[in-house]
């Protein structure tokens, strides 16, 4: 059965999604080995939309727009960035132009953040030192960031459907405390 999401926009398939409510992937981080060590100063010098400052960060932050992502070049020649494998071998292709032999191994992903809105529907808790609630699930293992503004951020998954997993697990609980009940957390 496919039934409108609350958002409105897209059908949901019920199945799979028993909340009505779909989270939006917002941010992939996976990591590269290019197999070689980088001169980081040589990469930032030659390449366009890089930039390097050993005072803030050791590693070559560069951007490409198409697909649009950030990477962090390390002098070891392992990268992090925060899209998908096309942009990955798109930042390995320009390591290479620039003279370094530089191949693609151990492509990974390390971490999928997703974002939830679901309508204020959940706690007013507000703890003194991080504006939301901090929840731990152990099957699958994600870590859930449940905020009074009805969003939560979905984050540790390795594979997609971990986080749709995790928020169908949650959104029952949730639901049973909206706004209008008293919910008080004493320890995370």
């Amino acid at each position: 059965m496919v039934e409108q999401g609350l958002e409105g926009s897209q059908p949901v398939d019920l199945k799979k999604h028993s909340s009505g409510i779909v989270p939006t992937l917002q941010n992939i981080v996976s990591t590269v080995n290019l197999d070689c060590k980088l001169d980081l100063k040589a990469i930032a010098l030659q390449a366009r939309n890089a930039e390097y400052n050993t005072k803030r960060f050791a590693a070559v932050i560069m951007r490409i727009r198409e697909p649009k992502t950030t990477a962090l070049i390390f002098a070891s020649g392992k990268m992090s960035e925060q899209q998908s494998k096309l942009a990955a071998r798109k930042y390995a292709r320009i390591i290479q132009k620039l003279g370094f032999p530089a191949k693609f191994k151990d492509f990974k992903i390390q971490n999928i953040v997703g974002l939830s809105y679901s309508h204020g529907a959940f706690s007013s808790y507000e703890p003194e030192l991080f504006p939301g609630l901090i929840y731990h699930m152990k099957q699958p293992k994600i870590v859930l960031l449940i905020f009074v503004s009805g969003k939560i951020i979905l984050t540790g998954a390795k594979v997609r459907d971990e986080t749709y997993t995790a928020f169908e697990n949650i959104y029952p609980v949730l639901t049973e405390f909206r706004k209008n009940q008293q919910w008080y957390v004493t320890q995370l």
